[in-house]
């Protein structure tokens, strides 16, 4: 016994200070010599000294006796060796999309994608559908799709681990299926971070001549600036368009309203003529935001003004930058005016309206002049007479806003 564990250090010994020069098909020769050397129990010695397979050493065996098995300029025998997982199973691929994307999450200043389920739960929803698959091929799987793992960042507005997140996350992907499918028009909306307008600097770089850098001022104080803008977008997920409303005033749930209605007048009619209901994606706090009483108060004006039986859903606590209007609108947005100093409304309005992309995005803006005071308050009566009917799951996240008729009663459904 003792002999044999010498000898088996032995192999293993040359065996790791050969392996990093050998390929597939010098290793096994190696090993088949190796083994033939030995004699009686010679595989099994082999395969325990260097973890290579029995059926392995045994191949190598079999091509020192029939060198012509395999040709010289060959690793393997044609058609040897795994298949990729993906040409095994083809509808791994499609299976793995469809249960990132209603959870996929995007940086509004980054093209990064990353998400919200880890490659254990991937892995187990995806062995569920009949699958095998492991956590790391999953994760194999998501790096070639150009996923990523991101350190943390401060994007998180509030507490973020409601029991039904993803659920939620779920219910949202559904209802823009079924909406797109019916073919009435799904946005999703968000106001964008307010903008000063004036000479102040803006992250990011331009061409310009050289040495002759555009100078802005030092201190970016609201005091010095010509005015702020808050950027509200609308973002059609069936055609790649938004829409975005530049007021100059407050950003109230009447002018997350008035952008929304806008949009439906110079880019959603006409899209969708035969429209009866609209979905709507929001953000759960701000100025649409799922407690805002005045913002049900307002989409049930746009209600009775445009015929559209209004369907709202909301992302849960904390998810706000999941929305799709963050990386589809605002990052690229954000992109094109990099380096571009905003001295004026127009030049601002002027950058969103020229914000294009290769895969197809096209955008148009107007400034709105608008006056939006903050402090309205909604009286209990004025909420019992709209026309909400929650849904059945999370009545306070998902809900229906209906048309009235012109006297204010309910029109049925």
């Amino acid at each position: 016994m003792a002999n044999t564990t010498a000898q088996e250090a032995v192999i293993r010994t040359k065996y790791q200070a050969l392996v990093a020069f050998l390929n597939e098909r010098t290793r096994r020769l190696w090993a088949g010599i190796e083994a033939r050397s030995l004699g009686y129990g010679d595989v099994a010695m082999v395969s325990r000294a260097t973890g290579l397979t029995r059926d392995t050493v045994t191949a190598g065996l079999q091509e020192l006796d029939n060198p012509e098995a395999v040709p010289v300029n060959r690793i393997r025998k044609a058609g040897g060796g795994c298949r990729r997982l993906v040409d095994k199973d083809p509808t791994l691929l499609a299976d793995l999309d469809a249960l990132i994307n209603p959870a996929t999450r995007g940086d509004p200043e980054s093209a990064l994608r990353w998400i919200s389920k880890s490659t254990q739960k991937l892995a187990a929803a995806l062995r569920a559908q009949g699958h095998v698959i492991s956590a790391d091929k999953v994760g194999e799987l998501l790096h070639d799709a150009g996923y990523s793992l991101q350190a943390n960042r401060k994007v998180i507005e509030g507490a973020s681990d409601h029991p039904d997140r993803d659920a939620q996350f779920q219910w949202i992907a559904d209802q823009t299926a079924a909406f797109q499918v019916a073919q009435q028009p799904v946005i999703s909306v968000d106001a964008k971070k307010k903008e000063l307008v004036g000479n102040f600097k803006n992250a990011g770089r331009e061409w310009q001549m050289s040495e002759q850098p555009d100078e802005v001022n030092v201190y970016d104080f609201p005091s010095l600036a010509d005015g702020k803008a808050t950027p509200y977008g609308v973002y059609d997920l069936t055609h790649n368009e938004g829409w975005v409303n530049v007021g100059i005033d407050h950003d109230t749930a009447a002018f997350a309203a008035e952008s929304i209605e806008r949009w439906w007048k110079f880019m959603g009619q006409s899209r969708y003529p035969d429209a009866q209901h609209l979905y709507i994606a929001a953000d759960g706090g701000g100025s649409n935001g799922w407690r805002n009483r005045l913002w049900k108060v307002e989409l049930q004006e746009v209600a009775n003004r445009t015929g559209l039986t209004i369907h709202v859903s909301h992302f849960p606590p904390g998810t706000s930058k999941w929305n799709k209007i963050e990386h589809r609108l605002f990052s690229v947005i954000s992109m094109n005016w990099r380096g571009r100093v905003l001295r004026t409304i127009e030049t601002l309005v002027n950058c969103i309206t020229n914000t294009r992309t290769e895969t197809g995005l096209t955008v148009q803006a107007g400034l709105d002049t608008g006056v939006y005071p903050t402090g309205r308050t909604v009286e209990p009566d004025t909420m019992a007479r709209l026309n909400v009917t929650p849904e059945p799951f999370h009545g306070e996240w998902n809900y229906i806003i209906a048309p009235q008729s012109a006297t204010g009663e309910v029109i049925s459904r």
